[in-house]
């Protein structure tokens, strides 16, 4: 997205952008999604944005690089992120979605993307980190949304639980990895699981890339997250979620039912 399409959204951005936020102060999806057909990423992107001016600051990003596929990116607010162990407390009819992946924190701004070294300054500015990614929607029905509403809605993101840091990492083990996910005592991943686009630190590379100064661009501190090593379960609050990623550590989440 160039700058110029940032600093003019269409009226159709600014709608949704609009709606969305309305959501997020009601609690309720939005419904009558309908007619954002048209959408186009630039769209997707502004308002994603306009949501983050009214919510932010951002506090991370995911990033998603699939074959045959546009990468993109989504931010993750401040508000929604979550330190290991924590709990959560939601609707108890609400579907919640669990996804266990690797993510880095930033130690420092990231390199400029056109010197020579530009992966291994990368390198040296992150730390590997355990996630939880939570993934809710402000769309009702939103496992029918276009691809590109789902975009523009943070990519259904609803907030992620990082674990310990670790700073003794290779990139080259960050393809495959052996982990574990239960959920409320049922296991859904005990195995090698693979790294959606084939490796998590180039998924990272990737992003920096793309970013610029998107919703503020990366910043120290924040957590990008790189794709989901178990596909996406869905959940009701009142149980616990224990995930661990061997060689890089553990992460647990206790999601309570609202009274």
């Amino acid at each position: 997205m160039d700058d110029q399409t940032a600093n003019h959204p269409s009226d159709l951005a600014r709608a949704l952008a609009s709606h969305l936020i309305a959501a997020r102060e009601r609690g309720r999806p939005l419904a009558a999604w309908r007619g954002y057909e048209t959408l186009t990423a630039d769209d997707a992107y502004c308002v994603q944005s306009i949501v983050t001016e009214s919510y932010g600051p951002a506090g991370g990003f995911k990033v998603a690089c699939k074959p045959d596929q546009p990468n993109i990116m989504a931010p993750i607010l401040t508000s929604d992120i979550l330190f290991s162990p924590a709990v959560l407390t939601a609707p108890g009819e609400e579907n919640i979605g669990m996804e266990l992946e690797i993510g880095f924190r930033l130690l420092a701004p990231p390199p400029p993307v056109d010197i020579p070294d530009f992966t291994d300054r990368l390198r040296e500015c992150v730390e590997v980190v355990p996630v939880i990614e939570i993934v809710r929607s402000r769309l009702s029905g939103h496992e029918s949304a276009p691809a590109l509403l789902k975009l523009a809605d943070n990519q259904i993101n609803g907030g992620l639980v990082a674990g310990a840091p670790l700073a003794d990492w290779s990139p080259e083990d960050l393809s495959a990895v052996s982990a574990r996910l239960s959920l409320g005592g049922e296991t859904v991943l005990d195995g090698m699981a693979h790294v959606p686009g084939g490796n998590a630190f180039a998924n990272l590379c990737e992003l920096v890339r793309m970013i610029g100064d998107h919703c503020g661009g990366l910043k120290p501190g924040h957590i990008v997250i790189t794709g989901s090593l178990n596909g996406l379960p869905y959940v009701k609050p009142g149980m616990r979620i224990e995930g661990k990623i061997r060689g890089i550590g553990d992460v647990s989440l206790d999601l309570e039912a609202a009274p």
